[in-house]
C-alpha cells in the first residue's frame, strides 16, 4: 500500500515537471500576478474607450433622424440602419465629426437629383476616410425623396458624398449583376426645400478636387449652382424616431 502511495506521488511530481518544461519551451511560463495586472489594465482601458464612443452605438440603431440645415431651409431625413447598417454608421460618423458643416450642394440636376457633402463653400474638395462596402442591393429604392451614396465607377468607392433623389430613379437601384447606388434613408420633412434647391440656376464652374497626394487641382464641373447652396450643419435630430 505504502509503495503504491509513493509511486503515485512520484508520478505526480514527474507530471508537474514535464508540464513546466513544456510551457517554458513555448514561452508561456509567466508571473500570474503580472498577468492579472495586465488584464485589469486592459479592461479598464476598454471601459474608458467604450464610454467615449456612445455615438458609434447610436449609429447601429434601426432608425436615426438627422436634420440638415441648409441656406434654403431644413431637411429632416430618417436613416435606415436596418437595411443599410454600414452606410448609416459611416454617414453618422461624418455627421458627428462635423465633416458636412460648411459644405455645399455642388451638383444640382432639376430632373434627377441634388448632390452634396464633398466640397466647401470655397470650392475645395474635403478629405475623407476610406471608402465603404456598397449596400446597393438592400431592397431600398432610389425613389423621390430618398438619400443615397454617391460613388465613382467602382461599387465600393463611396465615402462621404451623398445625393437626394428629386424624382423616381429606379434605374439606379441594385439588381442581379448591377451593384446600384446605396439608398440609406428618406426625407420625412423639408421636401419643399429639396424642390427649391433643384430649381436654382446652375452652370459650369471650376472647383478644386483633391489629388491622392493631398494637393488640390482645378476641376471643371457642370450643373453647379451659380449661388452657393450651403449645408450649414447636419446633426442628429432631437425628435429622432
Amino acid at each position: 500500500m505504502k509503495n503504491n502511495v509513493r509511486l503515485l506521488i512520484l508520478f505526480s511530481i514527474l507530471l508537474n515537471i514535464t508540464a513546466c518544461k513544456k510551457n517554458s519551451s513555448n514561452g508561456q511560463v509567466e508571473d500570474n500576478s503580472s498577468s492579472e495586472k495586465s488584464n485589469a489594465e486592459t479592461i479598464v482601458s476598454d471601459n474608458k474607450s467604450a464610454e467615449k464612443e456612445p455615438e458609434e452605438v447610436k449609429a447601429v440603431e434601426p432608425f436615426t433622424r438627422i436634420a440638415m440645415d441648409t441656406s434654403m431651409g431644413v431637411i429632416e431625413i430618417d436613416l435606415n440602419a436596418e437595411k443599410a447598417p454600414i452606410t448609416v454608421a459611416n454617414f453618422l460618423s461624418y455627421v458627428d465629426s462635423k465633416h458636412f458643416d460648411g459644405t455645399i450642394f455642388h451638383r444640382v440636376m432639376q430632373d434627377f437629383m441634388i448632390q452634396g457633402g464633398g466640397f466647401t463653400v470655397a470650392g475645395d474638395e474635403k478629405e475623407t476616410r476610406a471608402s465603404i462596402k456598397n449596400e446597393g442591393n438592400n431592397g431600398l429604392s432610389n425613389e423621390r425623396g430618398s438619400i443615397a451614396m454617391a460613388r465613382a465607377n467602382h461599387p465600393d468607392s463611396a465615402t462621404a458624398q451623398f445625393f437626394i433623389n428629386v424624382v423616381n430613379n429606379d434605374s439606379l437601384d441594385g439588381a442581379i449583376g448591377r451593384p446600384g447606388y446605396a439608398v440609406f434613408g428618406k426625407v420625412v420633412s423639408g421636401m419643399d426645400v429639396v424642390d427649391a434647391i433643384r430649381e436654382v440656376k446652375t452652370g459650369p464652374k471650376t472647383l478644386r478636387s483633391l489629388h491622392p497626394d493631398g494637393k488640390l487641382f482645378p476641376s471643371p464641373n457642370g450643373n453647379v449652382p451659380m449661388k452657393d447652396v450651403e449645408i450649414k450643419t447636419i446633426k442628429r435630430a432631437e425628435n429622432s424616431p
